[in-house]
């Protein structure tokens, strides 16, 4: 039975989750500050946090960077706010998704259905696939480990899988809609998310979407991953 911890402090829409979650089967602790917070997901083991960001003691965005320092459970931020900027941020931080107040029971539900199923997959149900070799890029599925000419990259957990991934596939234009499938493990979700990580994602291997050298994206196609074209000698 998923255990789940929730981090909201208005009482009405506390009760309203906790109710929802008990009555879907989850086991469900619930708390309103973030300090609070970080007490419980140092002491219990838990399989996904819904993180309110209007907390009265701590910034929300603050208590993701804290929490990302003690666990990797994933989390899910529940925001009213949304300004671009933050979205993009709070996921290179380490948000695993985000829900804008307001947001229905049977949207969280999809969510965080596919946070889990994301998570269990990434414990290695599945037997160990073999190193990936890309050109200069080296990916090691079963340690999680990327490498880019022999320097080690720090990838979050979705930019790892997305990486991985595309990197199975080198070559091959993978549309978006498959992408939210297989990496996120959503049927549908907009284009943005898959743009903030491939953005990240860039930028950690040296490249951008003006001068491509790894990730190419094809417009209204999808995106492949594929070795550099060799230099011309000058």
């Amino acid at each position: 039975m998923p255990s789940v911890l929730v981090v909201e402090d208005d009482q009405f829409v506390r009760s309203a989750l906790i109710r929802h979650l008990t009555e879907a089967g989850h086991t469900v602790r619930s708390v309103g500050t973030a300090l609070e917070a970080l007490r419980e997901v140092a002491h219990f083991r838990f399989d996904v946090v819904i993180l309110d960001l209007g907390l009265p003691d701590l910034d929300g965005s603050e208590a993701l960077k804290m929490l990302r320092g003690i666990t990797d459970v994933p989390v899910i931020i529940a925001t009213a706010r949304d300004d671009e900027s933050e979205i993009v941020r709070l996921l290179n931080d380490g948000a695993d998704d985000y829900l804008t107040k307001p947001f229905s029971v049977e949207h969280l539900s999809a969510r965080m259905a596919a946070v889990l199923r994301r998570a269990r997959a990434a414990g290695g149900e599945a037997p160990p696939p073999r190193v990936i070799q890309v050109g200069g890029l080296c990916v090691d599925p079963l340690r999680r480990q990327a490498e880019l000419d022999g320097t080690a990259l720090d990838l979050t957990r979705r930019e790892f899988d997305l990486l991985a991934f595309l990197a199975g596939r080198p070559g091959v234009v993978v549309p978006r809609r498959e992408l939210l499938a297989e990496v996120w493990q959503q049927s549908y979700g907009d284009d943005q998310t898959i743009d903030v990580h491939l953005s990240w994602l860039r930028r950690k291997l040296g490249e951008t979407a003006a001068r491509p050298r790894y990730l190419h994206t094809l417009r209204g196609v999808g995106v492949k991953l594929q070795p550099p074209a060799p230099e011309q000698p000058a």
